[in-house]
């Protein structure tokens, strides 16, 4: 006996309808059943739409549907990346070929629920990675604020010889070091002019002639077997004399 393919496409709308609640949206009937059903994951929110997946799957029976495939499309796709309604298709047209000759319409919708659902999963696996190396980047960059730049010897001498320049410490020091640094006998003597002129202006100033100066030459006879603290060791133009 003859299929009566129309009469079985009938039977198959009126099931549908009743199995998916009001959701079924006939789209045509003649010459030949047209209608879509809406899918999507569990996390989708209609009035949001910024979360989960969704799509309608638009179906059009063909004449000697199910010993044919029905035709599919896809309408209203929310929050599909590229290549997501290829992918969709492609999936649901493996589903038609293992179904050929009964009704298939409830198993392809569930199939297509399945795919959603497994891709929607990526996303969020993918989005908890990113959001992980996120995390992990944050903790990174607070570490090294805390660990800083590593220092060695020579790092640290250099960051010391430009710190102290750029505080002026080092020309303190250097200031400093001149100060108190022992002057020889010619610094000095070329430092203060006054003493060019000796106990000899004091005498002057007395009122006493240079003439009437008397040394007493006693006192510089055995001035070789003095023991005097000498700063000519420490002059620089000191020049010992031979004997």
């Amino acid at each position: 006996m003859e299929r009566n393919h129309h009469e079985d496409q009938c039977n198959e709308i009126e099931a549908l309808d009743s199995i998916y609640c009001g959701e079924l949206e006939v789209l045509a009937t003649e010459p030949l059943h047209r209608f879509k059903l809406p899918i999507a994951t569990t996390e989708y929110d209609q009035e949001v739409e910024t979360e989960g997946l969704s799509c309608k799957l638009v179906f059009s029976y063909t004449e000697k549907y199910p010993d044919t495939a029905p035709l599919v499309e896809i309408e209203d796709p929310e929050n599909f990346r590229d290549g997501y309604e290829e992918g969709l298709l492609e999936h649901v047209q493996q589903t038609i070929q293992e179904n050929i000759g009964i009704e298939m319409i409830f198993s392809l919708v569930s199939s297509a629920q399945e795919w959603l659902n497994c891709k929607y999963d990526e996303l969020k696996n993918e989005a908890e990675n990113e959001k992980e190396e996120a995390k992990r980047l944050l903790e990174e960059e607070e570490r090294k604020k805390f660990e800083g730049t590593r220092v060695t010897v020579e790092s640290f001498m250099v960051w010391k010889t430009g710190f102290e320049r750029d505080m002026g410490i080092t020309e303190r020091k250097e200031k400093i070091l001149g100060e108190t640094r022992k002057l020889t006998g010619k610094e000095l003597f070329l430092l203060d002019n006054t003493l060019n002129e000796s106990d000899l202006k004091f005498l002057m100033d007395a009122g006493e002639p240079i003439e009437s100066v008397r040394i007493d030459e006693s006192l510089f006879q055995n001035i070789e077997d003095l023991e005097l603290d000498s700063d000519d060791d420490d002059d620089e133009d000191y020049v010992p004399n031979e004997k």
